[in-house]
């Protein structure tokens, strides 16, 4: 429905019960679903385990937390999306792969840009300094594969549209379990057809949109083997010890075998995005290893620093859309997913963002150069943030306004345990892009993922624990 109101896309929401001997039935049906279908999460690791005294017991206790799982977090029912928006956000991931390829291409750009940080922050610093060093030293790579995602909120104008949160180019995450999740909806549906859960409105198949993020990634690295060229080779998965989310990570290597029966010459990191995923020389030893070779990185170092937060603010800055697209209309339509996007320097604009975020902090985010969920400041947090930290320091954050979704209730489940609670939804659109370095190879939206999180908490990651596994109900 194109340009459907505010107030009708509110008024078209189903309503979920919220009595909770309801919906016990639907829980017990959700928990045996997903543990048939490997909807799971490696169970937290126990701190009686952790602090066990003896050594055969503390080995017991870590086999065990090895092999005991979780069902993942999801919500019962599907969450309401504005049709329009996730059909213009569909239509918009090839054009916004092929924008970031260019701006990790743009080696001008990357260097003006990220010299703007300082030192403020190291880590950015260290892996900027790889990327000079990659490209006087390294070996040349046979291409490039990107895997994205770039994030939504519906922020709730005059009619409902679609505010890009972040464009994410490393370790972009659940697209497998994502897709799993909207197969869970699609049998919930088929098989109940929500009796008892739904009191208001409707769900029906045709508001359900069938999502390929399970393939999409395993086919992306695989198009990246093809460029490579070398039967033998092998891939390696860069992944954070003591991972709980591993079974999304299976899927993917999973589709690698079913789809080539054999490994292939691919780094793909789902870490290597935070400071804690580098603790000594070692880690940093390692990924330079794979940057001097031949190896393809997802992402690679210039892909990585594209999808820092202080391109995403210069990107919204009059002209810089265009300096990488040439037709108007198209990059208009990029502009259009974009908030107020401000720098916190010492330049006058970044001086009258300071002020602005001082006097109303509560229509702010506070961004730093970081992923992985926990570290963006809100509210009140703000004034004591930008108080307290030096000049220099000020440097490594960017000011956004805050994108205002309209919250829903919905019904949770969490560690097999039903919560009832008031809800937004993140939506994320998967990015495939595959090059030679002279010609495209793969250029698509890969499927989408949406997480839902209680609507008083500000971050939105679900292995962080902040949100669940949801999927889309088109209205």
């Amino acid at each position: 429905m194109e340009g459907i109101a505010t107030s009708e896309f509110l008024a078209q929401r189903p309503q979920y019960s919220q009595d909770t001997r309801e919906l016990q039935h639907y829980v017990e049906l959700a928990v045996d679903w997903e543990a048939t279908h490997g909807l799971l999460f490696r169970a937290p690791a126990s701190d009686s385990a952790a602090d066990s005294a003896a050594d055969s017991a503390a080995d017991s206790a870590a086999t065990w937390q090895q092999t005991a799982l979780v069902p993942a977090p999801i919500t019962l029912a599907p969450s309401p999306i504005p049709r329009s928006s996730f059909d213009r956000v569909i239509a918009l991931q090839p054009t916004l792969n092929t924008l970031f390829d260019r701006i990790s291409r743009d080696h001008d750009f990357l260097v003006s840009t990220l010299q703007s940080l300082g030192t403020a922050d190291e880590f950015t610093t260290r892996v900027f300094a790889m990327y000079m060093r990659q490209r006087s030293q390294g070996a040349e790579k046979p291409g490039v594969v990107g895997i994205h995602r770039s994030d939504y909120l519906v922020h709730a104008g005059a009619e409902p549209q679609a505010k890009q949160v972040e464009f994410n180019t490393i370790a972009a995450s659940f697209a497998s379990l994502s897709s799993v999740v909207g197969d869970f909806h699609r049998y919930m549906l088929e098989r109940t057809g929500y009796a008892g859960l739904l009191k208001a409105g409707r769900v029906t198949s045709d508001q359900l949109p069938r999502n390929e993020s399970l393939t999409s990634i395993g086919d992306g690295i695989a198009a990246g083997f093809e460029l490579y060229g070398q039967p033998e080779a092998i891939v390696v998965m860069v992944v954070q010890p003591g991972e709980r989310n591993v079974y999304d990570q299976r899927f993917v290597e999973q589709r690698l075998w079913e789809r080539d029966g054999q490994e292939v010459a691919v780094a793909y990191y789902r870490s290597g995005y935070a400071p804690t995923d580098f603790p000594t020389d070692t880690e940093w030893n390692g990924r330079w290893l794979v940057e001097k070779s031949r190896a393809i990185s997802v992402p690679s170092l210039a892909y990585h620093l594209a999808g820092c937060k202080k391109i995403q603010q210069v990107l919204a800055n009059p002209g810089q859309v265009e300096r990488f697209i040439d037709d108007a209309e198209t990059a208009a339509r990029v502009r259009s997913c974009f908030v107020g996007l401000y720098p916190l320097d010492n330049t006058s604009k970044g001086q009258q963002a300071l002020h602005m975020a001082l006097r109303e902090p509560h229509k702010y985010v506070v961004k730093p150069q970081r992923e992985g969920g926990g570290y963006n400041v809100y509210g009140d947090d703000i004034p004591q943030l930008l108080t307290t930290i030096s000049d220099e320091e000020r440097k490594g954050y960017i000011l956004m306004d805050l994108i205002q979704a309209p919250a829903f209730n919905s019904v949770l489940v969490r560690n097999g345990e039903l919560v009832l609670a008031s809800v937004v939804s993140e939506l994320g659109i998967y990015g495939i892009f595959v090059s030679d370095g002279k010609n495209v190879v793969v250029n698509k939206q890969g499927g989408h993922l949406l997480r839902t999180k209680a609507a008083d908490v500000r971050e939105g990651g679900v292995a962080a624990g902040f949100a669940v596994i949801d999927s889309p109900l088109l209205i």
